[in-house]
């Protein structure tokens, strides 16, 4: 498993105390929202404060870019410290050009899908695909549960990636309570934003998560 907690969720006033905290736990990954307020109805940060995250952290930076018109800051987000970008399908009128563009880069390329958007819009695009992302919330908030209808479409894309390298992560009301589930469904990459960094110990929930992992292994 690698875990990618959201710092969505995060205290973005101790944002590198958050950071390094999870990153001591355990977590390989640190999952930054990118939000216009345009393509979901919040806004969040942009190319700048992944630039200082990168500076206190060598944890990998999964850039989630649910943002109108991706393409337009593909480069920025890469010169600011990215280590993957992941654009959203329905956001992205040339996608094929869009994840080349990333790879191009020296990025690990990941494509998003909404809970209501069919697997037939990446069918064409795996070649250019390192990660495929399914949004098991409607992406704009933290902290909302878990939509059980996507579970069919994890099998979905486990089925259209089962020849290839690409990474399956879902994304929205992921805990303890149904990561034992997901990950034997084959999910590889878990975003968990409030259910780390609003639980009571972050770095024990951490633990647990990883504990659970282990015992899915077994």
């Amino acid at each position: 498993m690698i875990l990618a907690p959201s710092i969505l969720s995060a205290d973005f006033s101790h944002l590198a105390d958050d950071v390094e905290k999870v990153v001591s736990a355990g977590a390989q990954w640190i999952h930054i929202d990118v939000m216009d307020g345009l393509f979901v109805p919040n806004i969040t940060i942009g190319p700048i404060v992944v630039k200082h995250i990168r500076r206190i952290t060598d944890a990998y930076l999964d850039c989630h870019l649910m943002i109108a018109e991706p393409d337009r800051y593909i480069d920025a987000f890469a010169e600011a410290g990215a280590d993957g970008i992941t654009i959203h399908a329905e956001a992205c009128t040339h996608l094929h050009r869009a994840l080349s563009r990333i790879q191009e880069l020296g990025l690990k390329s990941g494509v998003s899908l909404n809970p209501s958007t069919p697997l037939s819009s990446i069918e064409y695009i795996l070649d250019v695909t390192d990660l495929v992302l399914i949004m098991s919330v409607n992406p704009g908030f933290g902290g909302q549960s878990f939509i059980d209808a996507v579970l069919p479409k994890v099998g979905g894309v486990k089925e259209l990636i089962s020849e290839r390298d690409t990474l399956l992560q879902i994304d929205g009301g992921v805990g303890t309570d149904n990561l034992g589930m997901l990950l034997s469904l084959g999910v590889d990459v878990i975003v968990a934003g409030s259910s780390i960094f609003n639980s009571m110990d972050p770095e024990s929930t951490i633990k647990e998560m990883f504990s659970i992992a282990a015992a899915n292994n077994s």
